[in-house]
């Protein structure tokens, strides 16, 4: 039988780079900069499947090379099985450029001679592995080329064998085939009966067929839509599904009726459509949501529809696959705008959702100061030149703590710790990096006027980190003016797809109450700013966090949390501090820098210590607040479990 405790699915076949035009409305001709995606039918339902709560795998191979390594990261990070991932070290990863012209045109051009994802053998199939699935999927393009072929008429045998399902997703891209000029990979259709064919051998061994009405016509022979049904139903007994774009899909577990909508019918969903890209593995994750949990047809229908529907109205495949999540707040949630994109509230729920890495705890050594350094330098009569190696040293004094952990990280900034920043690139650590020019009230941001294009030269893994020195009772024009700043940042900050942490430093324009920052907190959530995490100041008094944690849990349920930060306080004081803070789940850490740095930046900027010196006193005060933390966290847990005893 089909194993109960491994995989839902193995998707097999094409997995790919995805370089997405970023301006659309133009000629591909005319595109500027491409976003990078994971690409490829079977890896997007793969990832589709994943983000609804399927455990599924992949049964491909990549590159030994750059884009084959962030494929197989990128699957990792979305919870797919990567055992099935082979590299090859002959060949490239396969490539794809894609734009967005207009309703109607979406050119692609596939790069794909000799890639590595079409060599796919049956060598390449562990059978241990496809055991280990309730279902495989394979897909037409793939059965284009014999040797993968092979390699999939194999794992269906296995999976069969097993007791499992066959999902069988027609695919067809004529250009694959070798049917059209290689600058027509948008052709959706170019009748050929050696195609069909190759694509009805697979026939007999399916318990599911998915195609769009092009594709049921390559696969039956026909293009007449009923005609070509029935030719493959004189095949198979599978169930067949019929995706009809606007209209929905069709499905017909049986005899296939007089029309297609005898069938059982999914109505579509009215959005506009932006992007039919990736739709379909879309429609294909959703429907195995249902189908492979033996839901309801008309619900499988509906969720196929549904996640359909979401990711025509997004950029890019992949990054576009809805949630379970997600899902539900798109079919219960109310009306929504025939413009999807626009809806903010389901965007920020499918950011929310897609993130990866989760943070239980987060302990960070904030080494982003400028202006601070700049003084100690004149203090001690050091060269500037010097606070960059500092920083370096900081970064080891992190890894001689952490010891590879992740829920350890690192604030540095551009202007001084750049070469940190660099060496951190391979490190698992968290990584912030400021975009305020230091000390300025109200907000300036450094660098370029436009922050947009500023971060859209950031790596994706860097934390967008903002420090406003904003009070709720600030004078109107102040208050509102920061508010604008920090509109626009978290603006950019969503289109450029980086996390963003807001500081917000109160005491230093007003006096701090109980509710103080917690005023601050939903008067920017009010404007409809949602950071991924918030930098507080440290504070002794449990009702301060608790109305704080009321205040993001109740505006944004999906805020990753609190860390807190130091302000030169002496370590006895804000270890003190710990305990009220702890006592506040949505707390989870520190970013603390001068307590930790000041003694040994000002003895290493004078000459007075050496390297080594510097980083074991680093690491030495680092750890001394990492095991306050933990301690005081731990008290809090067990206190939370007498409570509730």
């Amino acid at each position: 039988m089909a194993s109960t405790d491994g995989l839902d699915l193995i998707a097999i076949g094409r997995s790919s780079i995805d370089l997405y035009g970023e301006q659309t409305g133009g000629r591909l001709e005319d595109m500027l900069s491409f976003a990078k995606y994971i690409g490829g039918s079977p890896t997007n339902t793969a990832v589709g499947g994943s983000r609804l709560g399927l455990r599924t795998g992949l049964l491909t191979r990549v590159g030994n090379d750059h884009c084959g390594r962030f494929i197989r990261e990128q699957l990792a990070r979305e919870g797919v099985d990567t055992r099935g991932v082979a590299v090859d070290p002959e060949r490239l990863t396969a490539l794809v450029l894609l734009g967005i012209r207009d309703p109607d045109t979406f050119p692609l051009i596939f790069y794909r001679e000799n890639c590595a994802d079409m060599a796919l053998c049956e060598a390449d199939v562990d059978p241990d592995f496809i055991r280990s699935a309730q279902a495989v999927l394979i897909n037409g393009t793939h059965l284009s080329q014999p040797e993968v072929f092979a390699a999939s008429m194999k794992a269906c045998a296995i999976v069969r064998a097993n007791g499992g399902r066959i999902v069988f997703d027609i695919d067809y891209r004529p250009v694959l085939w070798g049917l059209t000029g290689k600058d027509a990979g948008e052709n959706r259709f170019v009748a050929d009966t050696a195609v069909t064919e190759r694509l009805q051998q697979v026939l007999p061994l399916c318990d599911l067929i998915v195609g769009t009405e092009e594709e049921v016509h390559i696969l039956g022979g026909d293009t007449d839509t009923l005609a070509a049904l029935r030719a493959i139903r004189a095949r198979t007994n599978a169930l067949l599904v019929c995706k009809r774009g606007a209209d929905g899909c069709s499905a017909f577990p049986g005899a296939i009726p007089a029309s297609l909508d005898d069938g059982v019918v999914g109505r579509g969903f009215p959005v506009e459509v932006f992007n039919v890209l990736g739709a379909g593995d879309a429609f294909m994750a959703g429907f195995l949501r249902g189908w492979l949990r033996d839901a309801p047809l008309e619900d499988c229908c509906a969720w196929a529809n549904a996640c359909g529907a979401i990711v025509v109205s997004r950029h890019g495949c992949s990054p576009a696959m809805a949630t379970w999540e997600e899902l539900q707040a798109f079919l219960h949630g109310g009306e929504r705008p025939f413009r999807l994109r626009e809806d903010a509230a389901l965007e920020h729920l499918h950011w929310a959702t897609t993130r990866a890495s989760d943070y239980p705890a987060l302990t960070v050594l904030a080494m982003d100061h400028r202006s601070q350094f700049e003084a100690l330098c004149s203090q001690v009569g050091a060269d500037p030149g010097r606070i960059a190696g500092f920083k370096s040293l900081a970064l080891q004094a992190v890894d001689r703590v952490a010891k590879g952990d992740p829920s350890f990280g690192v604030l540095l900034d551009g202007r001084y710790g750049a070469r940190a920043l660099e060496a951190a690139a391979t490190a698992p650590y968290w990584i912030g990096r400021p975009i305020e020019l230091p000390g300025s009230c109200p907000l300036e941001f450094e660098s370029s006027p436009d922050v947009a294009t500023e971060l859209a030269t950031w790596p994706a893994n860097h934390v967008v980190k903002c420090l406003a020195f904003y009070h709720p009772d600030d004078p109107q024009a102040l208050r509102e003016r920061q508010e604008r700043q920090l509109l626009r940042l978290a603006d950019a900050t969503r289109k450029t797809r980086h996390e963003l942490l807001v500081e917000i430093i109160a005491s230093r324009n007003g006096e701090v109450a109980d509710d103080t920052a917690a005023r601050a907190i939903q008067r920017l959530y009010d404007l409809g700013i949602r950071p991924d995490w918030w930098k507080l100041e440290p504070d002794d008094r449990a009702a301060a966090w608790r109305n704080i944690e009321d205040a993001i849990v109740r505006n944004d349920p999906h805020c990753r949390g609190v860390v807190l930060l130091g302000l030169s306080a002496p370590e006895d004081e804000l270890i003190a501090s710990f305990e009220a803070s702890a006592q506040a789940p949505i707390v989870k850490g520190f970013a603390v820098g001068r307590t930790i740095f000041a003694d040994a930046a000002q003895r290493w900027l004078a000459g007075e210590i050496a390297d080594e010196a510097a980083v074991a006193d680093l690491a030495r005060r680092f750890s001394v607040l990492v095991d306050a933390w933990r301690d005081a966290k731990q008290r809090a847990r067990s206190q939370a479990i007498r409570e509730t005893a």
